[in-house]
């Protein structure tokens, strides 16, 4: 394993340095299963953040279509630190762009559908890797689409 390897794994999946180093050891430098060994490292700690509270938050809107379709959504954190954090509001377009694309009718329903950009995950698994990256309880709690 060299350092390009590590490089590369942080670049692609945000994991810390000593993460990005454990994961490749782990899986004999294979990228593609450290990436893997990653998002199920990842999705164990958002199990464990889940019971935090959320004290905080910001709304996110998207408007397709020349203004023919619309969505909001209420994206809820622990801390305001993290709600002005740039991979949480990327997070809040990503998913108020899935709702005006795919017209969810309530947030179950949102976290079951797969993702628009990547079809082998799901709105859930976005929002654990979110929660393994940033390191607080995220929250998905109102959509709302609208359309012409």
């Amino acid at each position: 394993m060299d350092l390009s390897s590590i490089k590369q794994l942080r670049e692609e999946t945000g994991a810390g340095v000593m993460d990005a180093k454990n994961a490749l050891d782990s899986c004999g430098g294979d990228i593609s299963k450290a990436k893997e060994f990653l998002r199920a490292k990842g999705l164990e700690k958002a199990g464990k953040k889940s019971e935090r509270e959320i004290k905080s938050g910001r709304v996110f809107s998207y408007i397709h279509g020349g203004g023919k379709v619309g969505a909001i959504i209420k994206l809820g954190c622990e801390t305001d630190y993290v709600a002005k954090n740039e991979m949480f509001e990327k997070l809040g377009n990503e998913v108020a762009m899935q709702v005006a694309a795919m017209a969810p009718e309530n947030v179950e329903q949102l976290l079951e559908q797969a993702y628009i950009r990547e079809s082998g995950k799901t709105i859930s698994e976005l929002v654990k890797e979110a929660i393994s990256t940033i390191g607080e309880n995220i929250t998905i709690s109102e959509i709302s689409r609208l359309s012409v």
